[in-house]
């Protein structure tokens, strides 16, 4: 496995605090209060209940940490590690009102995000004879967006662009608006930095063909067939990266690989992911 480097707790905390207190609500955990003994103590293990990758035991950590800074967290495994049913990722211990109020919110975050790298692992290896990368998108939830690329790393994928700001994208829309691509593309490299990418889309070989001599890093080709791939790489492979996207399914990838692009974007790999399932076990 690469290294993978952990998000800082300042990354994550807000997000941490907002799901706990979105499900503490009012009054906290009530039934717990009601039944547990304020200084009753636990001891538990976070269990994996299938197999696949795992990805978010950092917000894992920070959940139980928040509910009460005394709680011991011991991690047994780590994130990108491959695991399968009954696997022991982690062993927690402390207050138990502490542990129950804590225990849906990281189940959440290690489930959601490890269905994700899950996901994003199963692309990589179906394309894994071949030099291109699987990279995702930002269809992402609202507000997970870095911790769900975050996993999309952790199942071995590559971060497109994070938000609007950090590279410039020419889409369709855009050109429908403004009526011409190679002006479009030579206003934007005027308008940015040296530092910024530039990538355009193009639905078409005549679309590509029309900006073959422009200053555009990377070419998105979109929604094509293999064929219409198989000409565009071997139209303009080594002029830019060249970039397929739309629709990309588990049974369409190796496909798509095989017409030499460099990368593959699949917005499925988080808008679209299944959860892993884990649970918090009595640790007797």
């Amino acid at each position: 496995m690469k290294y993978l480097s952990a998000l800082p707790d300042v990354m994550i905390e807000d997000d941490v605090r907002a799901a706990l207190l979105e499900d503490l609500g009012r009054a906290g955990d009530i039934t717990s209060q009601i039944l547990v003994p304020h200084d009753k103590m636990w001891n538990a293990a976070l269990v994996a209940r299938g197999a696949g990758v795992l990805a978010g035991l950092d917000l894992v950590r920070l959940v139980f940490h928040l509910m009460d800074v005394t709680v011991h967290f011991d991690a047994c495994r780590q994130d990108g590690d491959d695991i399968v049913a009954g696997d022991i990722i982690a062993h927690v211990s402390g207050n138990a009102r502490a542990l129950l109020a804590a225990e849906r919110t990281a189940l959440n975050f290690v489930s959601h995000l490890s269905g994700i790298a899950t996901v994003t692992r199963r692309f990589v290896d179906a394309v894994k004879p071949y030099p291109v990368a699987i990279s995702c998108t930002r269809k992402t939830t609202p507000r997970l967006r870095k911790l769900e690329k975050y996993a999309v790393r952790a199942g071995g994928g590559r971060n497109h662009r994070f938000g609007l700001d950090d590279a410039v994208m020419i889409k369709d829309n855009h050109i429908a608006v403004t009526g011409d691509l190679c002006a479009a593309i030579r206003c934007v490299r005027e308008a940015v930095g040296h530092t910024v990418k530039v990538e355009v889309e193009v639905d078409t070989i005549e679309q590509l063909r029309q900006i073959l001599t422009s200053s555009a890093d990377i070419v998105l080709l979109d929604n094509m067939k293999i064929p219409e791939l198989r000409a565009c790489v071997s139209l303009a492979k080594g002029r830019f990266i060249l970039e397929a996207s739309g629709g990309v399914t588990l049974a369409t990838v190796r496909d798509i690989a095989e017409t030499g692009v460099d990368v593959i974007s699949v917005g499925s790999i988080t808008h679209s992911a299944a959860i892993l399932d884990f649970g918090l076990d009595d640790a007797v």
